[in-house]
């Protein structure tokens, strides 16, 4: 199968560039996208349970706790006791972390009003019915058949 044509590979190399873009942005403010990613994942008001972080993101719990390590060291982040269980931790945003997930967020807004400058509303639509059989159909297993599975 010819690269170009191969759904893999254009997500792949697709979520490359994208990656790569943010992480330039994210670089000029001292940080990376993956900092952006867990800012932008944390809740405002209240915080966020650090035990939620990882799965709501899709992330590994050894990446977060260096990213949370991270951004703890930098003053984005503090901890606080869960007071509905005393055993968890909520992470809050501080004050700069708060600037910074502004710019984050406005890096993240500019992205895709520029894709929609370009990209007409019936097109995402596509693209979002294509990307989301995609996660159903991994997500479900229908993939691959485990029965015949090549070894």
């Amino acid at each position: 199968m010819e690269k170009n044509k191969s759904i893999d590979h254009q997500l792949r190399a697709t979520w490359q560039a994208v990656a790569k873009m943010y992480n330039e942005q994210a670089a000029k403010h001292d940080s990376t996208m993956a900092t952006a990613f867990v800012m932008l994942n944390i809740d405002l008001e209240n915080g966020t349970p650090s035990t939620a972080l990882g799965p709501l993101m899709g992330m590994e719990p050894t990446s977060l706790s260096r990213i949370l390590k991270n951004m703890e060291d930098k003053g984005a982040i503090c901890r606080e006791k869960n007071p509905k269980d005393g055993r968890g931790v909520i992470i809050k945003l501080t004050e700069y972390g708060k600037e910074m997930r502004e710019v984050s967020k406005g890096h993240v807004i500019q992205f895709n009003d520029k894709i929609r400058e370009h990209v007409n509303e019936e097109e995402l639509n596509i693209f979002f019915k294509v990307t989301s059989t995609i996660n159903k159909l991994i997500t479900d297993k229908e993939i691959y058949d485990s029965v015949n599975e090549a070894v």
